[in-house]
C-alpha cells in the first residue's frame, strides 16, 4: 500500500510539472510558442505584407523599448501586426492596427485569432485619416505601412499623442522616398525628432525610416 501511495503521488507530481511546462509554453491566447512559429513561418504573405525580416525587426524594437501602446496604419492581412502582437503581447502592453479595407480587416482579424492574440491586438476598419484623431492615450510605438503620399498626414494626427522616447517606423522610405517626401523632410530638419534610413531586409530592395523622439 505505501508503495501504491508512494507511486500515486510521484505521479501527481509529474502531471502538474507537465502542466505548467504547457502552460508556460503558450502565450496568453493559449497557443504554443511553436505553433506561433510555425505559423508566421508559413504564412501566406501577399506583396504588400511587411517582409519577415523587417517584421522580426519590428518586434524587437517594441520589446527592446518596452513599448506599451502601439499604433500600425496599414494592416493588409497582418503579417506585421501579429508579429508586433508577440513583441506587445511580451511587454504587457496591446496594438491598435487600422485598415481601410474590409476585405484585409477580415483576414488580419482572423490571423490575429489563430495566433492567440485578441488580447493584444485590437483591429480597427476604417480611414486611418479619420481614425487616428480619435484615438484617445499615449503612443509610445507606430508603423506606418499605408498610402505613401498620406504619410506626414497620419504621422501629424499621432504626433500629439506621442511624448519624448516615442518611436516611428515608416516602410518603404527608399522604394517610396518621393511619393512621402514631405514626411523625410520634416523628420530631417526637426529638432525634436531624429531619424535613420535602415534595410533590414534585401527582399524588395527597399527600407524604413525608424525616428525617435529626443524631446
Amino acid at each position: 500500500m505505501k508503495r501504491y501511495g508512494l507511486a500515486i503521488v510521484v505521479l501527481g507530481v509529474i502531471c502538474v510539472v507537465v502542466s505548467l511546462a504547457a502552460v508556460y509554453s503558450r502565450g496568453q491566447g493559449g497557443v504554443t510558442d511553436e505553433f506561433r512559429r510555425q505559423f508566421v513561418k508559413e504564412f501566406k504573405r501577399i506583396g504588400i505584407n511587411t517582409t519577415p525580416e523587417d517584421a522580426l525587426f519590428l518586434r524587437i524594437m517594441i520589446e527592446a523599448r518596452k513599448a506599451k501602446r502601439g499604433v500600425e496604419v496599414g494592416s493588409a492581412t497582418g503579417f506585421g501586426a501579429i508579429n508586433m502582437g508577440v513583441g506587445f503581447e511580451r511587454t504587457g502592453g496591446r496594438l491598435d492596427t487600422i485598415d481601410i479595407d474590409p476585405n484585409m480587416v477580415k483576414a488580419c482579424r482572423e490571423n490575429v485569432a489563430r495566433m492567440g492574440l485578441e488580447k493584444s491586438v485590437t483591429v480597427i476598419e476604417g480611414d486611418a485619416l479619420k481614425v487616428l484623431g480619435p484615438l484617445e492615450g499615449e503612443v509610445d510605438f507606430t508603423f506606418i505601412d499605408a498610402v505613401k503620399e498620406d504619410t506626414l498626414k497620419y504621422f501629424r494626427l499621432l504626433e500629439p499623442k506621442m511624448k519624448p522616447g516615442a518611436v516611428v517606423v515608416v516602410d518603404n522610405a527608399i522604394q517610396s522616398a518621393r511619393a512621402m517626401k514631405d514626411f523625410l523632410d520634416f523628420m530631417k530638419t526637426s529638432l525634436d525628432w531624429e531619424m535613420v534610413i535602415i534595410q533590414a531586409s534585401q527582399e524588395k530592395r527597399d527600407g524604413m525610416a525608424v525616428c525617435y523622439r529626443v524631446r
